[in-house]
This record gives C-alpha cells, structure tokens and sequence, in this order.
C-alpha cells in the first residue's frame, strides 16, 4: 500500500466530524463570508484577524495557504496564474491529512483560501464528503480591487476572475451548494448569510456578533466598461444559481 493509501484509510477516524470549505475568488468577498460563518460557530483554527487589505483579517490559516501554494508550485503554477491541472503528490496528500487531524476533536471545522478553488479536487479526494459555500463578485469589481495591489491589466484580471469562477460554477453544478453575491447591499447579504449559516446547521446568537459590514466593501462595477462575452455569460450563470 502506498503512502497516499495509508493516509486516505486514516480518513474517517481521525478527522473532523465535518469540514467546510469557503470557496471564491481574491477580493470577492471571501474574508466577509467566513468572519460571519466564523461569528456564526464555524471554527478555523488559527486564522489571520487583520492586514493591511482586510480590517477584520482575512480569516485565512496560514498553513493552508502554504499547502495551497507548495501544490500550484508543484504543477507550474501560482494563485495569479493557474495550472492546467493541479496534481497532489503524496507529501501534499500527508501535509494536508496533518492539518485535519490536528483539529480532529471539532464536529465542524472550516478553512477558506481562494486557491482552494485551484486545488480543490485534491481535496475532495482526501475528504470526499468536505461541505461548500461559496461567493462571488462582479468581475469588475474584482479586476477594481486587485489592480490597486498589483500591476497587471485589467484584461489579466478579468481572465482569472474566470478561470476561478468556472471551477466555483463547475463545483456547484455538480453538487450544489449555497452561493452568495457580494455585490448585494448589507442588509440582503446579510439576511443570506444568515440563512445559509442556518442550512449549514450554524446560528448566530445576535446581532452584537455580526461580522460583515459594508465598510468592509471598497469597490463596486459601477460605470465600468462591458464584459468580454464569456465573461458576462459566467457572470450570469452564477447570478441564476446564487443563494
């Protein structure tokens, strides 16, 4: 038996009960969606609560960002420019059954990093019955966002808002799970989170521990030009199945 079958046979006695992942792309409303699930009872272990681009953290565990990174690494690839295929080695598949096991002892556990997306069918191999939910962002906004941070085109944005929200589309097609839009004002995408926190059995005690806030949002689509047509079509798509 190789390594890889010895720690798939390790899965279901020593990992959490269940495991939620947050799935979406940079500057999409992410770090929102899992402080509120978070607010909600949902635990992540040791996540980042602030940086210089999220007042209230990302809420990403650093550990599996690293993972997420060695595998894109491994394949040719980065956050900003995705592999074709994104292979698991075995010492990806033992790194990433050591971050399970080490919270083992919660019923529900979860994690989001948006190159989870790149990644996630390593992930679905390891924990077959891994729980999603999931946000997305006018593509607009988001190529708004990462061109303050990085010196890219906004056309380069826009190709890898769609190369991560296809395999978000592509994931909730083939088992659906809530998706949300952040471009939805507070009150509404608040209402949803609170909603989808409860179909995923997580309740948040009151309004004191609400987490999302609309300052929180710097960017909108507003007055921006027209999508290429792929793009548009994609954006679309997600609005039919959104939450």
């Amino acid at each position: 038996m190789g390594e890889q079958e010895q720690v798939l046979s390790k899965v279901d006695s020593t990992m959490p009960t269940r495991v939620l992942a947050i799935l979406g792309m940079h500057r999409s409303g992410t770090s929102c969606l899992t402080g509120s699930l978070q607010a909600a009872g949902l635990f992540l272990g040791d996540c980042h609560t602030w940086n210089k681009h999220n007042e209230k953290g990302n809420r990403e565990n650093q550990k599996f960002v690293d993972l997420h990174d060695a595998i894109l690494a491994a394949n040719g690839g980065a956050w900003d420019s995705p592999p074709a295929t994104a292979v698991w080695q075995d010492e990806h598949v033992a790194w990433a059954t050591d971050l399970l096991q080490a919270h083992a002892g919660e019923s529900t556990f979860g994690f989001k990093d948006p190159r989870a997306l790149l990644v996630i069918d390593g992930w679905k191999a390891l924990y077959p019955k891994m729980e999603f939910i999931g946000i997305y962002r006018h593509p607009n906004a988001v190529a708004k966002s990462l061109e303050k941070r990085n010196y890219r085109h906004r056309d380069e944005w826009l190709e890898l808002w769609y190369a991560y929200n296809t395999i978000l589309y592509q994931q909730y097609l083939s088992n659906p799970f809530p998706i949300l839009c952040f471009d939805d004002d507070e009150a509404l995408l608040d209402d949803k989170i609170i909603r989808a926190a409860g179909q995923l059995g997580l309740v948040r005690k009151s309004d004191d521990h609400k987490f999302y806030t609309s300052e929180l949002r710097h960017n909108d689509s507003s007055g921006d030009q027209a999508l290429p047509e792929h793009i548009s079509q994609l954006y679309q798509k997600l609005k039919n199945a959104e939450f």
